[in-house]
């Protein structure tokens, strides 16, 4: 089973928190913070070997600079994409998204707007980037991910479990403030390379195409903003 590094208190104590049965040790600063060691007692508590170590011993195990006392290894904890569309209602899915700053943000503002998983599409980053992990701010531990994907087989079997399938691209047939029908009902919304956006052929083969308006003089909006606020407004139509 593979195996990935969460370092720094918030990704740690949710992972503790939420999966613990996907930690598989913690190290621990002898000198870390109390915030740290709270985190250590509550896995000691739940029967996670935690071992104190020198600051530069985890220095030498993790990727930042200040890794702020404590760090853990975790199993990774990616699911078959077919379960993870059970009972879903609102799903994301990322096609060719290589930034893993992106990817860990989406993938905290999708938990934010209470997704119930994120698929990665192959060729996509690889979410237990560390820099990925971190993005995430411990939502990781929180929704359900699928990896490797193929993008196609994920629009079939979003149809099949009667989610409508939404592609966020610029000139979309739709726009956000006005889409307030079709945000209504369950969906998968499809996300796109940072620098080309999503592939021709599979945003045509998605139900909708949905543009995020731009009423300024800014070309574009960054990806993860464009899907902070395509998220929300299904979150906000599924809940009005």
């Amino acid at each position: 089973m593979g195996r990935f590094i969460a370092e720094g208190p918030q990704v740690v104590r949710e992972a503790v928190a939420h999966r613990p049965d996907t930690v598989v040790e913690i190290f621990l600063a002898a000198d870390a913070p109390a915030t740290a060691g709270e985190i250590a007692a509550s896995a000691r508590a739940a029967g996670i070997s935690v071992f104190e170590v020198p600051e530069q011993v985890l220095l030498a195990i993790t990727e930042t600079v200040h890794p702020q006392g404590i760090a853990a290894v975790c199993s990774y904890l990616d699911r078959p994409a077919a379960a993870v569309f059970v009972d879903a209602r609102l799903t994301v899915l990322l096609d060719q998204v290589r930034d893993p700053g992106n990817a860990g943000t989406i993938l905290r503002t999708a938990d934010a707007a209470g997704a119930d998983a994120v698929l990665f599409s192959e060729d996509s980053v690889d979410i237990y980037n560390g820099k990925c992990v971190r993005s995430s701010a411990g939502s990781i531990f929180h929704v359900p991910v699928a990896v490797d994907v193929s993008a196609s087989e994920m629009l079939t079997l979003a149809q099949q479990s009667g989610l409508l399938s939404l592609a966020a691209a610029a000139g979309g047939e739709l726009e956000i403030p006005t889409a307030s029908e079709v945000l209504r009902r369950p969906t998968m919304w499809l996300f796109g390379n940072e620098a080309h956006g999503l592939a021709t052929e599979l945003a045509g083969a998605a139900d909708y195409q949905v543009a995020v308006p731009i009423y300024g003089r800014a070309e574009s909006l960054n990806l993860a903003a464009a899907a902070s606020v395509c998220l929300y407004a299904s979150a906000f139509a599924h809940r009005h």
